[in-house]
């Protein structure tokens, strides 16, 4: 979510628009020829350059802000699981560790959470489980329930609720902020526990996360998605109004897309595969964030770090954990080992001309003529998702 007043806006439709998952014909070269052991070096190459500046005490990265480091440390763990290394291992677990000790920010915890469950997904660690665990108990205390609902009230907010806004339901949504007086509840922290909830569903088989990815799964789903298949990003619990239309960021659909995958293969409800593939069509070839070349045009400032900059990575990200987890579906993966925007991140957003390479957040280039640590950040997610989708 970005800052700024809530306008009121036209509301969601029913899903209309059919799913495409062909690959379009101006895409960029969308294939590789790396073979899988390169892909890993270059992964790891570029991992390397960013922890060469963390600091572990206190799982921070110089020059990145506080929800970028969660996801550093996501597409590090999740390296070493897709190779089955613990190369990160070290690094990963004493930088969760040290960040679980020292910050309780709820605005950016479910970053932190899902990094906890990547990183004991990869080693094992249980300590990490238990992070990712009561990080989800705490922010179930700022989902909306039914009874919430029906009451108008929300034990942890100073202000009436509207049980439904235009018609469909708020039960589920999850407010941005703690404080007793925010208002909003937005998809990137509502998508970010159904991720959460349905991986720990995945690991405990205990029906309580289940439950509550479907309900948030639901309203998402219901509530604050548009004609396009494309999610929405906020709507205020007191008074209904919403974010503009155009507020159409890589990482609401995204995180969506990571999330329905992981249900879908938790409760085998097909329905939850079938929305994810609508999304996953249309994100992949929306005029929002890319143009007709595929590439992603989100986030590419050069001169100083901002949130919009890490979002296309989580669009890559969920992708990626969709593709794992469709083996079967022959088409979809096509899409999206075509989409990942590999190419364009290595030919043109790179340059190799010192010791490491360096990346640049515009994917369109050109290459960066200095470390950006925010250009390692948005291309760490697309080199590690190469190493399982292009296999």
């Amino acid at each position: 979510m970005l800052t700024g007043s809530l306008v009121a806006l036209a509301l969601p439709f029913p899903f209309t628009v059919a799913q495409n998952l062909s690959v379009p014909s101006t895409w960029r070269d969308p294939s590789t020829s790396l073979s899988r052991s390169d892909r890993v070096s270059v992964a790891q190459n570029c991992v390397n350059t960013l922890t060469a500046v963390l600091e572990t005490g206190t799982g921070s990265f110089s020059g990145l802000g506080y929800w970028q480091d969660a996801n550093v440390l996501s597409a590090m763990a999740n390296l070493d699981y897709f190779t089955k290394s613990t190369t990160n291992r070290q690094a990963v677990t004493d930088s969760l560790n040290a960040a679980f000790s020292l910050y309780t920010d709820y605005d950016q915890y479910g970053w932190w959470a899902t990094a906890a469950y990547y990183g004991y997904r990869a080693y094992g660690d249980p300590n990490l489980l238990n992070h990712a665990i009561a990080t989800w108990q705490h922010v179930s205390n700022y989902v909306i329930t039914a009874s919430d609902a029906s009451s108008g009230t929300q034990p942890n907010k100073d202000f009436p609720i509207e049980g439904s806004c235009d018609g469909e339901t708020m039960v589920g949504g999850v407010f941005w902020r703690p404080s007793s007086d925010d208002t909003s509840v937005n998809s990137i922290t509502t998508g970010l526990y159904i991720a959460l909830s349905a991986y720990l569903a995945s690991t405990t088989r205990n029906d309580t996360y289940t439950d509550a990815a479907i309900l948030s799964a639901n309203f998402i789903k219901t509530t604050n998605m548009n004609s396009g298949n494309l999610v929405l990003d906020t709507v205020d619990a007191e008074d209904c109004t919403r974010s503009s239309p155009s507020w159409l960021f890589t990482y609401n659909s995204g995180k969506y897309i990571e999330g329905l995958s992981i249900l879908a293969s938790v409760t085998g409800d097909y329905s939850w595969t079938s929305l994810m593939l609508d999304i996953v069509a249309a994100a992949t070839k929306a005029p929002a964030w890319e143009g007709s070349d595929g590439i992603i045009t989100e986030g590419a400032d050069v001169t100083e770090d901002n949130d919009g900059v890490g979002f296309k990575a989580v669009l890559i990200r969920g992708l990626g954990e969709a593709w794992i987890r469709n083996p079967g579906n022959t088409a979809l993966r096509a899409l999206i080992r075509s989409y990942t925007d590999y190419n364009a991140v290595l030919d043109l957003a790179s340059n190799s001309s010192s010791s490491s390479t360096w990346y640049s957040p515009a994917w369109q280039g050109p290459g960066p003529t200095s470390f950006i640590a925010w250009g390692q950040l948005a291309a760490v997610d697309v080199l590690v998702s190469a190493v399982s989708v292009n296999s």
